[in-house]
């Protein structure tokens, strides 16, 4: 009897829980022929779109997605009362669903075959595919599907390779990461999280776990930062001209080794350091004084006999002097002319090493200049990475970048590409050196999408552009892919999740935090009641404006009330020795103070040159 013939499809047995009969199979799509639904059907028997649908296939039971349902009108499935075709997209497959040992696999490798019978996957099937005992799970939600059913995550999976939260405003992605880490936490003790947070909303929803930073406690020495990223500071985010970045190329290693010879007591300070400042490259975080590096350009322009010269280390000078007593930058040329390598305290500070029961630090970039903004992303995710690099990575660090696509935009031309670079370059080898990424982002067509398929597991919230979710569709591996088009009716707190730590690609609705756990902007509230402005209150907002370090800044340490006393030699971080506190001071009080310079070296630049004179500044 021929396989279409519709007496052979009715003489196959029935299922009390059948919805149906597949009638077509191609690649790792299935056609099922649905009758029509019943008037007071339950919820849970009804084949409709989002739903998981399993094929029974011999000893196997097939799991697929219901992309879509539509009404046909072909003779044949007239004669079944079969109105209505439902394409299934085939994910994976239950091995041995009748015994006691079933367990779900992805992919399939026994194709359905005309006039298998289709049903809706129950509970049990259900908790079989999301409950994975040999893998260390978080349960963060529900399914779509099965309210009964927690959505469980598998943490390792999701971590070691990357995972994204994309949706638009206002769909609660800050809920969901708030609540992503807050089960990752939980799950894995070992882990410490840095959480760049832009709007400066996550700092109550962590409580004692996390350490807050901000400009007025944290500190960032301009030596940390790499020569692209001084440059971009001292040119206040503008592009640097080109020979004043020349001069600084040469002078930069110069006044570090001119640093290292006063540090170590090797007499006193001499600015002929060409030879020694071969050791020190412009990158290598070491320390260096910005009294030396004027000294440096000082002398050299002081060698220079014409005016056009002169003039360029003159505004190389004062710009570096500009930026140097700019309140707002406090945190990062306080105590520059001082000296001393703080490495090990900044990177234990910065990156809880060792956490003492603080693993997380959330880095509040609202109170930071806006022209430095993507300078302290740099510096931050650059030494995340080469902290586990150089410590093989011995403690494994997750990096959360909120509003993503601010660092990392598809088009290269907009942004400070050092930013990228450091992202990208945790996005492509962090999972070697135990440091992980997790982005967060309303608009994922403005993201680089080769950062973006570096995620292997995603959380799409609901997104109505067309462009977002054309971007989104080309980096899911699913087939599931398809289901892309139902984002724009998600609702607030619903996701679909796909990839490496999700069984199935799945609808979701992640579970409501507590009120006093949920992100909110320290900014004023839209709608809330507070008083007018007076003219008392309007004149501390205009002081703050002017000079936000007109208050003494904060000495306290971040978490700890008083200062933490050092670490011991076996807390110490594996990326260079432990410091002695005594020995660090001694070396302090062993390092000369620079000369100060001459307040009236700027006069000549005022008065035209004398060629029979001699110049008092030529040595």
């Amino acid at each position: 009897m021929p396989i279409g013939d519709p007496q052979a499809l009715s003489a196959a047995p029935q299922s009390a829980e059948q919805v149906g009969r597949v009638i077509s199979v191609r690649g790792s799509q299935a056609s099922v022929g649905l009758p029509p639904a019943a008037a007071h059907a339950p919820e849970e028997a009804r084949a409709t779109v989002g739903k998981f649908l399993g094929v029974r296939a011999g000893k196997s039971l097939l799991v697929g997605l219901i992309a879509d349902v539509s009404l046909r009108t072909e003779p044949l499935l007239r004669n079944q009362e079969q109105v209505a075709v439902a394409q299934v997209d085939l994910i994976g497959e239950i091995r041995d669903n009748e015994t006691a040992s079933a367990f779900f696999q992805r992919g399939v490798t026994n194709y359905p075959a005309i006039g298998d019978a289709a049903s809706i996957i129950g509970s049990r099937e259900l908790r079989l595919i999301f409950e994975n005992p040999g893998a260390r799970m978080i349960e963060v939600g529900q399914l779509q599907q099965d309210g009964t059913i927690p959505a469980r995550l598998d943490v390792d999976e999701m971590l070691s390779k990357h995972f994204a939260v994309l949706g638009t405003t206002g769909v609660g992605k800050s809920s969901a990461v708030t609540l992503l880490l807050h089960q990752i936490l939980a799950a894995r003790p070992d882990l410490r999280v840095l959480l760049l947070d832009v709007h400066n909303e996550y700092s109550r929803c962590f409580g004692p776990k996390a350490q807050v930073l901000n400009p007025s406690n944290v500190k960032l020495p301009f030596w940390l930062y790499n020569f692209d990223e001084i440059v971009d500071v001292f040119f206040g985010g503008r592009p640097g001209l080109e020979e004043e970045v020349d001069i600084l190329s040469e002078v930069i290693p110069q006044a570090k080794a001119a640093y290292a010879q006063a540090a170590s007591g090797a007499g006193r300070l001499t600015l002929k350091s060409e030879a020694a400042a071969a050791r020190y490259t412009l990158d290598v975080p070491v320390p260096y004084r910005i009294a030396d590096l004027l000294t440096l350009l000082d002398t050299r322009m002081g060698k220079l006999e014409n005016r056009s010269s002169r003039m360029v280390y003159h505004k190389l000078i004062t710009r570096i002097e500009t930026i140097c007593n700019d309140p707002r930058y406090a945190f990062m040329f306080e105590n520059a002319n001082v000296g001393g390598d703080t490495m090990v305290d900044i990177l234990s500070t910065l990156f809880r090493l060792p956490p003492k029961g603080v693993p997380m630090t959330i880095m509040q970039l609202a109170g930071f200049p806006s022209e430095v903004v993507d300078v302290v992303v740099s510096v931050t995710c650059r030494m995340a990475f080469d902290l586990g690099l150089w410590s093989d990575g011995a403690d494994p660090l997750l990096v959360v970048c909120e509003e993503a696509h601010r660092y990392m935009a598809a088009d290269h031309s907009v942004g400070f590409a050092p930013t990228r670079r450091a992202i990208s370059r945790i996005a492509k080898e962090g999972r070697k050196y135990g440091v992980f990424l997790g982005l967060v982002t309303q608009r994922p067509a403005e993201l680089d999408s080769t950062i973006l398929s570096q995620c292997s597991t995603l959380f799409a919230m609901r997104m109505t552009n067309d462009r977002d979710q054309g971007l989104l569709r080309s980096a899911v591996a699913d087939t599931a892919a398809n289901f892309l088009a139902f984002l724009p009716s998600l609702g607030t707190g619903e996701a679909f999740a796909f990839g490496e730590g999700v069984a199935l690609p799945a609808r979701m609705k992640f579970r409501q935090l507590p009120p006093q756990l949920l992100p909110k902007s320290e900014t004023a509230t839209v709608g809330g009641a507070a008083a007018p402005t007076d003219d008392h209150s309007l004149a501390s907002v205009i002081e703050r404006w002017r000079g936000r370090a007109a208050k003494p800044r904060s000495t306290d340490r971040p978490v700890e009330e008083t200062r933490q006393p050092p670490l011991a030699p076996g807390e110490a971080p594996q990326l260079q020795p432990q410091l002695q506190t005594s020995q660090s001071q001694a070396q302090q009080q062993a390092a000369p103070q620079p000369t100060a310079l001459d307040p009236n070296r700027f006069k000549l630049l005022k008065r035209p040159l004398d060629p029979v004179a001699p110049d008092p500044l030529r040595r």
